[in-house]
């Protein structure tokens, strides 16, 4: 391939990915080459490696200079005000930090970087309080390990939008030979001020923030001995953070999982660092049955996703789902609004398109809307900001079923270390009420109705994945089921033709006359096409078995399009 020979006879690319690159096969270069890694609305992310199709020094640094370019159309206030850059626990996201700083310091670009690892929410505050013009973070959030990202956010805080990404992308297109790539190394740039290392200053700001959205300061106070909670942080940038809001809050009984506290790139105790993933938390749950704990937490390696255990009636530890996290945490927040009458009468809660209705019903129960956004959290932090520009709703709670989950408006996107300090919160006031935050779930499915969820992924990956993903998606769309599980299909939305004000996008959602829904996209970051299943029942097994009828007749319908 054309591209595979330009690295190799490349004097700019170095002897040790030029042996990478000739000690693999015909199929694995291919795959590494037949295209470019796809910056999207978000950024990159990839297979760390050495080709177009994956991510390393040289396109971190085409990226950077695609993203410098676009910066200095701006003029010179935005050069100063620069672009902060956080990493995360992965291998080389340090190196890939300080490759993308060296870019845009040779660009004459201002770049703040922090000295050690840290959440990705908190990236987003630091843009805002350092008023850069942007921000990146190294991370591939929850992927498997042999991944790394480059995620870039906006002067807003929140990641960039459709037209911005669009025309970065423009930038980095017009990179076509590395020798326009500018560096210079970071360490030799602090003299001149265009190298800035962000310590616990912007951590200690973070942190008073994440305070003041606590609503029961008092119940925490009361409950400060008595309320144990485990916390693991999977290896990667929550520990920290994580630990020092609890004990800020009054959390005194927090308890890390030691084998999963340090920073480890393998994360070698788990199979995914992946909160979704319950076996994730066997270390942890092991150790909260020895400590008798009321609560665990598990954060992804850049903390932005969390996910909860909690007992069950019987005391056994389960994993609530992200759907079951975010209509726990819609109902606290709005019922204790109320109950001291500050609810807003313009508050607002907002969810994704695949994300469960439940949150929507309980919203309607306090006299708050709903509104959709498209999967991905860049979209509720768009909602935000236009919130706030045009004055016309009060942000109450933005969430996904994917374990995002945000309150308050200092950080623009999901953000764990708030979500842990307000699960914990919760999770003390219904103790003070002599119940568990399980007891809390059962009570709203009796009171708003019994809702079901479930994912499923099927991982296709390379070109010949790439051609059968987009197979599934195009004969959904030209010959969709009449029905699914013996109920009639009521409605297909179909969001690449635009539904409402939202952004066109490869999604179909299927809804049946039982309210069922099925909601079927590529995944924008893996080699993988997910699908979402919801169910609405009369009780818990009624809407157990209509979720096992609706997943089993809709996989027999992908399985007939695969063959």
């Amino acid at each position: 391939m054309e591209k595979y020979e330009l690295w190799l006879n490349s004097p700019y690319i170095d002897d040790a990915t030029k042996d990478e690159l000739k000690n693999i096969d015909h199929k694995e270069i291919e795959d590494r080459f037949y295209k470019d890694l796809e910056f999207g609305t978000g950024g990159l992310r990839g297979v760390i490696g050495a080709g177009t199709n994956r991510i390393n020094v040289y396109v971190i640094r085409k990226a950077s200079q695609g993203l410098a370019n676009y910066v200095k159309r701006l003029g010179d206030n935005a050069l100063l005000r620069g672009i902060a850059i956080a990493y995360d626990s992965r291998h080389k996201s340090k190196e890939f930090a300080y490759e993308a700083a060296g870019v845009f310091i040779a660009n004459g670009i201002k770049a703040y970087v922090f000295d050690a690892l840290r959440p990705t929410p908190e990236l987003s505050y630091a843009v805002r309080k350092l008023s850069a013009i942007a921000g990146i973070v190294i991370t591939a959030s929850h992927n498997p390990k042999e991944y790394n990202g480059y995620k870039v956010y906006w002067e807003d805080g929140g990641q960039i939008s459709l037209s911005v990404a669009n025309e970065i992308l423009d930038e980095i297109n017009k990179v076509e030979d590395f020798n326009c790539i500018q560096y210079k190394n970071p360490e030799c740039s602090k003299e001149e001020g265009l190298f800035v290392i962000i310590g616990q200053e912007i951590d200690t700001m973070y942190i008073n923030d994440v305070q003041s959205l606590i609503i029961n300061p008092h119940i925490i106070e009361k409950h400060s001995d008595d309320f144990k909670i485990i916390y693991t942080p999977l290896h990667g940038a929550g520990n920290i953070p994580v630990r020092t809001s609890l004990e800020s809050a009054g959390f005194k009984e927090v308890y890390v999982v030691v084998e999963q506290e340090l920073p480890d790139p393998e994360f070698s105790t788990v199979k995914s660092p992946n909160p979704e993933e319950h076996s994730a938390f066997n270390l942890a749950i092991g150790m909260a049955k020895g400590k008798n704990a009321d609560i665990i937490l598990g954060t992804d390696p850049d903390c932005d996703r969390l996910g909860v255990c909690v007992k069950n009636q019987k005391g056994e530890f389960i994993t609530l789902t992200g759907n079951q996290i975010g209509a726990l945490l819609v109902h606290y927040i709005l019922s204790q609004l109320k109950e001291r009458q500050k609810l807003p009468k313009n508050g607002i809660v907002i969810k994704t398109i695949v994300t469960s209705e439940l949150g929507r019903v309980i919203a309607q129960s306090f006299g708050v809307d709903t509104i959709d956004t498209l999967t991905g959290f860049k979209f509720i932090g768009e909602k935000i900001k236009e919130f706030e520009e045009f004055s016309s709703h009060s942000f109450l709670f933005g969430y996904e079923e994917s374990y995002g989950y945000l309150s308050g408006t200092f950080v623009r996107d999901k953000d764990a270390v708030i979500a842990s300090t307000l699960v914990c919160e919760m999770g003390a006031y219904y103790k003070e009420k002599g119940m568990t935050i399980y007891d809390a779930l059962k009570n709203i499915y009796e009171k708003y109705g019994y809702y079901s969820e479930k994912l499923k992924s099927v991982t296709l990956k390379g070109k010949e994945g790439n051609e059968l993903i987009a197979k599934i998606m195009r004969t959904l769309r030209n010959n969709p089921p009449s029905k699914i599980a013996g109920t009639e299909i009521t409605e297909i939305k179909d969001y690449e033709k635009g539904i409402g004000d939202l952004p066109k996008s490869d999604v179909l959602q299927i809804i049946t006359r039982d309210n069922s829904v099925i909601s079927i996209r590529p995944s924008g970051t893996e080699p993988k096409i997910k699908i979402y299943y919801s169910a609405v029942g009369k009780d818990g097994a009624d809407v157990e078995n209509k979720l096992k009828a609706l997943t089993e007749s809709f996989s027999a319908i992908i399985d007939e399009i695969l063959k």
